[in-house]
């Protein structure tokens, strides 16, 4: 495992990245104590990338029950009146 400064991480970046990737991590000190661990990232495919949205699932979920049809009507006499 290779240790770099702070400064070497600012003025000497591409060796520090280039060590990173060679390695997949590396300890950063400073004044003489470890401090940081950058770790290279890897990208995992995740499943939730590849569901898709059920809409309708979640519409009748929020819905506690269906309204019957005669209480639509009822609804809707009340809500229009005779216009």
């Amino acid at each position: 495992m290779t240790k770099v400064t702070i400064r070497n991480l600012r003025h000497e970046f591409p060796k520090v990245k280039e060590a990173v990737e060679a390695e997949g991590e590396v300890i950063i000190t400073e004044s003489g104590v470890a401090r940081y661990k950058p770790v290279l990232y890897t990208s995992a495919a995740t499943a939730k990338k590849d569901r898709t949205k059920d809409y309708m699932a979640r519409m009748r979920g929020d819905q506690e029950r269906a309204v019957t049809p005669s209480a639509a009507k009822a609804l809707h006499g009340e809500n229009r009146g005779e216009r």
